[in-house]
């Protein structure tokens, strides 16, 4: 099975017709084989759905989408699951465990932001392994960068709108290794400039040659920015039926008023409230990579 997921910085873009880069999925026996960023163009909701026929996607997971759409995508043979949002690797896993849903035809819904959720919450998934998501994206893709036009980088290069392989290793200032694309033995890829990545590891890469080994530090403006206050939020345990299980450190998923997911860890419970706090866990922190330019397409 492939699985395709609209995508922009990490997360899942919110416009179908307008999307620009897919993730791909090979997924067997309920896990994940394989994954790849490809560039579609954004050309409209029919080319799109033959875009992803094209690409033998059998599922698409996305944010909005329209009533045309669907149906260019169910003559394609494609599922669709929309209303999703977050983080693009977590939806996938989501949606392996039987845990996503679709909302059906919703082309005027936006963006989710942790700090924005206001009113009913349920609980759709729970204990989600904190692993995957700290390398959904190589361990430093950008957060969402907004729904509609193309992202304009801030700097200049050779690499700029090019698709680039990178090989990395990331690690904090003790010298703590949080994520490697060696250990995983898979070039991490993606369109330098297009918002995909963490503003100073695509900004390094810009200008890198291939074959080169550079070190960065970043700063967290450079990477994830630093915590929202507005993102952390505390509910009645009796507002989300199996949160009573739920432990401090533990990841969830919680869902907002449009059945969109986005990713939480709990932070603080008591006997009735429970404190979930929806900022990236890289926020706040300065980061160190090795990065190695394997090939620019």
């Amino acid at each position: 099975m492939k699985i395709a997921v609209t995508y922009e910085g990490g997360s899942i873009f919110q416009h179908f017709g307008k999307t620009e880069t897919f993730k791909m999925y090979e997924v067997e026996d309920g896990k994940i084989t394989s994954m790849q960023i490809v560039h579609a163009g954004g050309a409209g909701h029919s080319a799109l759905a033959g875009f992803l026929s094209e690409q033998s996607a059998n599922v698409l997971i996305c944010g909005g989408i329209g009533e045309g759409a669907q149906e260019a995508l169910k003559e394609a043979g494609i599922k669709v699951i929309s209303g999703a949002a977050g983080e693009v690797d977590a939806a996938v896993n989501a949606y392996l465990a039987g845990e996503l849903e679709s909302a059906g035809t919703n082309c005027d819904h936006h963006h989710e932001e942790g700090h924005s959720c206001c009113g009913q919450h349920e609980e759709t998934a729970t204990e989600e392994a904190s692993a995957e998501e700290e390398h959904s994206c190589g361990g430093h893709c950008s957060g969402c960068s907004g729904c509609g036009g193309a992202h304009v980088p801030d700097f200049e290069g050779p690499n700029v709108g090019k698709t680039c392989r990178t090989h990395y290793r990331g690690t904090f200032d003790d010298g703590t290794q949080f994520d490697s694309s060696y250990d995983r033995g898979e070039p991490l890829e993606f369109v330098c400039g297009a918002g995909q990545m963490i503003h100073g590891y695509d900004k390094a890469v810009a200008t890198m040659e291939v074959g080169q080994t550079i070190n960065i530090h970043l700063m967290p403006e450079e990477a994830y920015g630093m915590p929202d206050p507005r993102a952390i939020f505390t509910l009645e345990i009796a507002q989300l039926p199996g949160s009573e299980d739920l432990e401090v450190g533990a990841h969830a998923y919680l869902t907002n008023q449009y059945g969109q997911p986005f990713p939480v860890t709990v932070t603080e419970k008591t006997e009735t409230n429970i404190t979930f706090d929806a900022n990236h866990e890289m926020a706040g922190k300065e980061l160190n990579f090795q990065i190695e330019l394997v090939e620019v397409k």
